[in-house]
Parts: structure tokens; C-alpha cells; sequence
């Protein structure tokens, strides 16, 4: 079999002056399974007769394999004379890693302006495939289309290649060199030339924009369509077409502005568009985009063709399944009927799905938990739901087409469930409880695989049963490691039932230490109703919180029971964070009331007592302007009250006295970092910048950090103390593949967190071969050896002769042949000989085999000949 392929070889090799038809093309692919792919390889060639087609193409799937595809469909596009091919294979990659899938074919078509030679250059399309399971499946965007819009001279020329990415990736676009032989850049591949700007492609939209041509003839260009996921480069497409340049006095139609379009799934999405021709000739608008690409609820576009001015009108009845991160791109074409030179223009439009809120949403509260329900949705894209708390009502009103919950409204996710089944959740606040006298407001959302949500729920509140009986007061009044002293108060009960409890009365007083009563201990008892304070005394307040609980006993005799549910409360602690010339006060308490301000007290050195100083509205605060080294003491008075009407107005409580001195802790931003691999040149470009006055103090020296292998160790690169270099180059050893963060460090040691890793793997190994070699022995040029070489593990080089006979192979990449018949030992015949290698070179992730292909001609003088 192979040697039948090596003769087909050979022989397309020597028809390559009639095998003049290749205009354009792309691979593209669909995930079927773990590792085995659906590979579509798309042709577009000339339909001109005497030309070259082929039923069959070689595909090469990068991990050292290649099969011979049949083609499965043609279409002829008669007017342009241009046939679409296309050819279906399916591949299973023998594990994770980066492939190239390319297709060489022999050649191009004769005549292309800015490709010399082109009936002799090879045409080459190429298609970077990525298997990381960590990132998922993936399926390259498809390009809805065709590439086979003319131009005319100076005039504005646009084109879209209409790609969707049915798994909702990130697209980027770029205009790049056509491919040639061996699937790298054509050495002399030039650049369209334009009159006013010059040819490029939008990042964003995709649109190819030649403003304009101004010699005429036909072009190649390429587009390079790249897919990113949660920020990562997952693959790549290279889309290779042809435009041909006419002289025309025709003008290409023009369009209306549209704007970015946001509809709630379940609405129908609806726009118009209109285009206008200046020549009046009858104008045709079509669209292509993922809404129309579905099997159900897909978008519809009606137009009529009209002189001179053309509407269309684009619908879509928008469903949950549609709802996802990026917006959908739909693509309008405009083409004119000028019978010299039919011209065109595209615009697109862009329409964001987002998943409705949460409908159905409740809560009902027991006395420290509240237990929330909604209904369930029908949307089987969605991976869950996310459930959001904060204490009091936000007044957050969203917007139409605003998702999820903004941060400044304080809500905190809580709880998030696997699946769409799990529709009520229980929360008490982790096992600890619900603190009785707050309200708790909450919200539900859908989240994505995508990163996405949909709209938020409307709010519902709710605040826990209040207990019996209702503590009022819980106050440090001494601070000491044995003899603190803590004043407990509550109001007398007198929500009961008085008949089933006639008394006497008795109160049971439990102490445990920390916050949530997790160790409550019998401390003391009290008779009667009326008796509702007490003052704990012989605790170490300095270094503990403590929390209390009272039940209230119906202590008659034979008919002795709690009444009611006790609360559990707490002092309230307060906590010192020291920083550059200032503190941080927070507090770590657990009670029933609402904390609204907290007084803080200095203790005055000179006085020896202690000053009130401010007043703050939050619980969390820093006071500045303090000085580095000294020691600052404080006690803050907390106000509070209860929500319900019936408990005291205001409520305050001492915490224990703290001290503690300022100190530079707080570690600078994490520099925002790019890096660029020059692959030419062999060396890693690594440019960073500091944010200015946004996180600690500014950096005086930056650690470098990088690792050559994914998940390898980090290791320092490079110490830079001027905080003024910003930059590093590196120049790695093994390969140019590596990850990088960049540390700042402040004045006082404080080093940013790795929280910007940059991770590079563009460039392949440099493994250059050359297409010629004098096995004579003179000394020159005796052995075939790479011409470059760098970072390649190994190879599996096979070289064959002219009837698919194998003449040497090896594994080294020096390769060091010597013009001999592995079979013989003696030398082979001057003449042209193929060989098919596999080279391995370093990635990211691993060894991964890269697969090249070519021709060497075998030269001699003819005395060397002789046997």
C-alpha cells in the first residue's frame, strides 16, 4: 500500500505543470469521541477545462499518520467557475496533545499576482488541532462562506468567511501568509497591494478588507481563525482563498448601520436591514450565522431582490438552548447584479441570548435556618444553580439584558448545585445558623460551562424566628487573660403561652468559648422571671470571644420543660490587622441584632483612658495616618437594634481591648504580563507594567518566573532590581514552550501573588531540510543533514526511492545520511527520492510528533557510479 502511494507520489510530481487548479480551501473538524475526530477537508478549484481534479487527497493528521480521503461531495458554482470539494475522514489520535492536520496538493493556479511562479508553488491548507481534556471537547468553527467574491480595481472590497463556533469559543482573526510546500509560509508570498490602507482582516468581526485593489488580476490571501476558551488558545484555522480584480465602473452596494442586539431566551430577536446601490443596479441580500444553523427554533431571513434599494428582515424565535457567553454573529451579504463586474459587501450584526431569571422563588424561615424553592427550568445547556445571599434588601433592579449579580450590591454566592433536578436548598449558614433579628435576602441564577448566567431572580427575604428569651446585651466590661468580665442581659419572655406554663420561672445560663456556642456549658441559674442580667466574671476575654445562650424553664413541679428555643449570641471580638501606617479593625461576633455603627476608642497615653476618636458605618475599616512601629491600643463601642418592633430601640456592646503596630504587609499588585515567542529568532519577549496606586506599595524589584513543562515545578529565571525594567528576554534551552509569571516586591518584602501566569506554545521546533545533497565524496556536501535544526527530540525518518522501496531510516535528527541503500550498503542511484518523517519536539505538554514530507535530489558525478 505505501509503495503504491509513493508511486502516486511521483507521479503527481511530474504532472505538476497541468495540475494548475487550487483556489482556496480549509480543513475543519468535529469531536466524536475522547480521541477520535471527524475531519473535513473543503476545496475550492477551478472548473476551467484541462485542469487537474482528484477524487482522492492525502491528508496528514500530525501524529505521524496520513490517510488517502475520498471526496463525498461536489458543487459547481458555475458563474464563478469554481467547484466546492469536499472530503470526509475519521481519525483516532493516540493521546492528548497538539496536531497540525494539513493537506498538500500540487499546485495552484497559473497567474496569481502576488504569488511568483504560483502554477509551481504547492497548495497547502493547515488546521492546528488541540486534545486537553481539561479544556473539553472542541469543534472548530465552520465557515459558512464561500470564498468566491470578486473585486473590482479601486473600488473597496470586503469579505467574510462567516465562521461559527457551535461550542460558543472565543474567535480572533488575522490576515497571515499563504501556506506552500511542507505547510510553511510561501517565501515569497506578497501582500496585496491596496491605494489607500492596507489589507487586513478585523480581529473581531472577521471582515477581510481590501480598501482598495489597484492592479488587476487574481490574489490569494489567508485568514487565520483562532479559538480561545476561558482565556486559553485552543486551535486554529487557516482559511486560503483567491479574489480576482476586474476593471469596472460598477460601485459595491452599501449598508444601513446595525446595532448589537441582547433578547431573553424566549423572545424573538428581530432587526431589519437595509442596502442601497449607487449604480441602481437590483441588489440581493442573503445571511448566514449559527441562528440558522439549528434543527429547531432556528432564525429565518426574508428579503426581496429590488432595484437600487433592498430590506431584509431577520427573525429568530430565541429558546434557553440558544443561551450562551459570546453573542452570535450573523453575517449579511449584499451583492449586485452589474452585468460587467458583480459586486459585493458584508456587514454583521451581533445578538447576544441570555437565559431568563429563575421564576417561583420562596423562602420560610425557622427559628436559624430558612429554607428556599423554585421551579425548575427547561434548559438542558444550563449546569446548575447559583444561589446568592445578603442581609437586607439591595434594591438591585436588573436591567433587560443584565446577567448575574453585580458585586457592589454585596450578595455572596453561597451555594451553587450540579444539574437542574436540585431545586430547593436549606441554608443554614453552613451548620452554624441563622442569626435571629437579621433579614436575609436572596437570589437565584442559571450558570453555563461558558462562563455564563442568565437574568437573576427576583428578590425574596426572610428573617429567622425570633427565639425566647431575647438577648440585649453582651458587653466586654473588663479585658484580662483570667479576670475579664462579660454583662449579659435579655428581655423578660413574654410571648408564651402562660397558661401551659404557669411557672414558677427559672433561667439556665450556657457558655461556650468562640463564636457559635459549639461548647455550651452549664455556667449558673436563675430563679425567676424578672432576674434578666448577669455578669460573667473569671474568663479571658483577651484572647477569646465567648457565646452565651438562656433557656427559659417552666420549673413547676412535675411539670418542668423549655419554653420556646433558646438564641445562642456572642460578645463581640474585635480584630487588629496591621498595615503600611494604618490598621484594619474587623470583628468576629455572632448576634441576634443589626450592628449600624461602631464607635472606636484610642487609649490615650498621656491620659491613661481611653478617647473616642470616630464613628464608622461598616463593620470593616481602616484607620490611617498612624505610624509604622508603634504600638496603637483600642476598644470600639458597637451600636445596634433589633428589626422587630417589639425589642429595644438601641442596643450597645463594648468589645475587648486590642493593640497593635502598623506594618507594610499588604504585597504589591501582580504585574499584568504579555509574552511573545519570536520563533525565528529563538528567544521568549517578556513585557510587563505596574498598576499604579491600586494594591500596596509600588514594586522595587520583579522576580521572573517560568516552567518548560505544564504542570512542571516553577523556577526563578531571572532577579531584575530596578523597578523601572520592565522587560526580560529568554532564550530557553530545550524549547521555546514555557510558562511565566512575573512577582513584585515591594520595599518590605511583600511579593505579589503568581496570579498571572502567561503560557506560550506557538512555535514548532526548526527543522529544515534541504531538497539537495552531493554523496561524492569531496568532502562538500556528502550528507543529507538538516539544514537547521533546533530543539528536536528525535525523528523517524524514512527515505524511499522512485518505487516506494525503502532506502535508509532513522531516528537521529542529524539524520547523517550518506547516499547508501540501507539494503545494499551501496550507493543509490542518482534521482529523486521522497522521504516521510516524523519529527518530536518539545511542547507544553509533552513529546509531540509533528509530521513533514518532501523530496531530496541525489546528485553524483558519474565516476562515482561505477560498482
Amino acid at each position: 500500500m505505501k509503495k503504491n502511494v509513493l508511486l502516486i507520489i511521483f507521479v503527481l510530481l511530474a504532472i505538476r505543470l497541468s495540475a494548475t487548479h487550487n483556489r482556496g480551501g480549509q480543513i475543519v473538524y468535529q469531536q466524536v469521541s475522547d480521541l477520535t475526530y471527524k475531519i473535513t477537508v473543503i476545496t475550492y478549484t477551478s472548473t476551467k477545462p484541462y485542469v487537474a481534479d482528484r477524487d482522492f487527497l492525502d491528508v496528514y493528521f500530525g501524529d505521524g499518520t496520513f490517510a488517502t480521503v475520498p471526496r463525498v461531495e461536489q458543487i459547481f458554482f458555475d458563474e464563478y467557475e469554481y467547484k466546492q470539494n469536499t472530503y470526509i475522514v475519521y481519525h483516532t489520535y493516540p493521546g492528548a496533545g497538539t496536531y497540525e492536520i494539513v493537506m498538500e496538493d500540487p499546485n495552484r493556479n497559473a497567474d496569481v499576482v502576488n504569488i511568483p511562479g504560483s502554477v509551481n508553488v504547492v497548495f497547502t491548507i493547515k488546521t492546528t488541532l488541540q486534545i486537553n481534556p481539561a479544556l473539553g471537547y472542541n469543534n472548530t468553527p465552520i465557515l459558512l462562506n464561500s470564498p468566491m467574491d470578486i473585486a473590482a480595481k479601486d473600488r473597496l472590497f470586503i469579505h467574510n468567511p462567516g465562521a461559527y463556533d457551535s461550542d460558543g469559543d472565543s474567535l480572533a482573526y488575522k490576515l497571515v501568509v499563504c501556506l506552500g510546500e511542507n505547510g510553511e509560509p510561501i517565501s515569497n508570498y506578497q501582500f496585496p497591494e491596496s491605494s489607500n490602507r492596507p489589507i487586513f482582516v478585523d480581529s473581531i468581526t472577521g471582515d477581510l478588507i481590501w480598501d482598495a485593489p489597484i492592479k488587476l488580476g487574481s490574489y490569494n490571501v489567508a485568514i487565520e481563525i483562532s479559538e480561545f476558551r476561558s482565556g486559553v488558545k485552543i486551535g486554529r484555522i487557516i482559511r486560503d482563498m483567491q479574489i480576482t480584480v476586474y476593471d469596472s465602473d460598477n460601485y459595491p452596494p452599501e449598508f444601513s448601520i446595525l446595532d448589537t442586539i441582547c433578547v431573553v431566551a424566549g423572545d424573538t430577536a428581530r432587526f431589519q436591514v437595509a442596502a442601497i446601490d449607487s449604480s441602481y443596479n437590483k441588489i440581493t441580500l442573503t445571511a448566514s450565522g449559527g441562528p440558522f444553523e439549528f434543527e429547531s427554533d432556528f432564525a429565518i431571513f426574508e428579503s426581496t431582490p429590488s432595484l437600487g434599494y433592498v430590506t431584509g428582515r431577520f427573525t429568530w424565535p430565541t429558546s434557553c438552548s440558544h443561551a450562551r457567553l459570546r453573542p452570535y454573529q450573523i453575517t449579511i451579504k449584499a451583492i449586485d447584479d452589474d452585468p460587467s463586474v458583480p459586486l459585493v459587501n458584508f456587514t454583521s450584526a451581533f445578538i447576544k441570548v441570555i437565559a431568563p431569571p429563575i421564576t417561583g422563588l420562596t423562602a420560610e424561615a425557622s427559628n436559624s435556618t430558612i429554607e428556599l424553592s423554585w421551579d425548575k427550568v427547561d434548559c438542558s445547556k444550563a449546569s446548575g444553580y447559583r444561589i446568592y445571599r445578603r442581609e437586607n434588601s439591595s434594591g438591585f433592579a436588573p436591567e433587560y439584558c443584565q446577567t448575574g449579580i453585580p458585586s457592589e450590591f454585596g450578595y455572596q454566592k453561597i451555594y451553587q448545585t450540579k444539574g437542574l433536578d436540585e431545586i430547593s436548598f436549606l441554608d443554614n449558614n453552613k451548620g452554624l445558623g441563622l442569626f435571629q433579628g437579621h433579614e436575609y435576602c436572596y437570589r437565584v441564577v442559571l450558570y453555563f460551562e461558558d462562563g455564563s448566567e442568565s437574568k437573576v431572580s427576583d428578590e425574596i427575604c426572610a428573617s429567622p424566628v425570633r427565639g425566647i428569651p431575647i438577648f440585649t446585651k453582651i458587653s466586654v466590661l473588663e479585658t484580662d487573660v483570667s479576670n475579664g468580665q462579660i454583662a449579659i442581659n435579655w428581655l423578660k419572655p413574654s410571648d408564651f403561652d402562660s397558661i401551659a406554663a404557669p411557672g414558677p420561672y427559672k433561667y439556665l445560663l450556657y457558655r461556650s468559648e468562640g463564636i457559635w456556642g459549639e461548647n455550651l456549658l452549664l455556667i449558673d441559674s436563675l430563679d425567676g422571671a424578672d432576674n434578666t442580667s448577669y455578669l460573667d466574671k473569671q474568663i479571658n476575654t483577651f484572647e477569646n470571644a465567648y457565646s452565651y445562650s438562656v433557656e427559659f424553664i417552666n420549673n413547676q413541679p412535675g411539670n418542668r420543660f423549655l419554653i420556646g428555643s433558646p438564641q445562642v449570641a456572642s460578645s463581640s471580638f474585635l480584630k487588629l490587622a496591621p498595615a503600611d501606617n494604618s490598621i484594619v479593625f474587623t470583628f468576629e461576633k455572632n448576634v441576634p441584632w443589626i450592628d449600624t455603627a461602631f464607635t472606636v476608642f484610642a487609649y490615650n497615653k498621656s491620659s491613661l483612658v481611653f478617647d473616642s476618636l470616630f464613628t464608622a458605618a461598616e463593620d470593616t475599616f481602616k484607620l490611617k495616618g498612624l505610624s509604622n512601629g508603634i504600638e496603637y491600643c483600642y476598644r470600639v463601642l458597637n451600636h445596634a437594634y433589633y428589626s422587630a418592633d417589639f425589642v429595644l430601640d438601641t442596643i450597645s456592646n463594648f468589645t475587648q481591648i486590642n493593640c497593635a503596630s502598623p506594618i507594610d504587609t499588604i504585597p504589591p499588585c501582580a504585574p499584568p504580563l504579555q509574552v511573545i515567542s519570536e520563533c525565528d529568532s529563538f528567544y521568549n519577549q517578556l513585557t510587563w507594567y505596574m498598576p499604579i496606586h491600586i494594591c500596596g506599595e509600588e514594586a522595587v524589584q520583579y522576580n521572573v518566573f517560568y516552567k518548560s513543562d505544564y504542570n512542571g515545578d516553577w523556577q526563578l529565571l531571572q532577579e531584575i532590581n530596578n523597578e523601572s525594567d520592565t522587560s526580560a528576554v529568554h532564550y530557553p534551552i530545550e524549547k521555546l514552550a514555557a510558562c511565566y509569571y512575573v512577582q513584585a516586591v515591594d520595599s518590605f518584602g511583600n511579593k505579589s501573588l503568581p496570579t498571572n501566569v502567561v503560557c506560550v506554545d506557538v512555535c514548532n521546533s526548526v527543522y529544515e531540510l534541504p531538497n539537495i545533497f552531493t554523496p561524492n565524496g569531496d568532502g562538500i556536501n556528502d550528507f543529507f543533514i538538516p539544514v537547521k535544526n533546533d530543539f528536536v527530540v528525535k525523528v523517524d525518518m524514512k527515505i524511499y526511492n522512485r518505487y516506494g522501496v525503502l532506502v535508509f531510516e532513522t531516528d537521529n535528527p542529524d539524520i547523517d545520511w550518506d547516499g547508501k541503500d540501507v539494503n545494499t550498503g551501496r550507493p543509490v542511484t542518482p534521482g529523486v527520492y521522497y522521504y516521510m518523517c516524523d519529527v518530536y519536539e518539545p511542547r507544553l505538554i509533552g513529546i509531540i510528533p509533528r509530521h513533514i514530507n518532501g523530496f531530496v535530489h541525489v546528485v553524483k558525478q558519474k565516476e562515482q557510479f561505477k560498482e
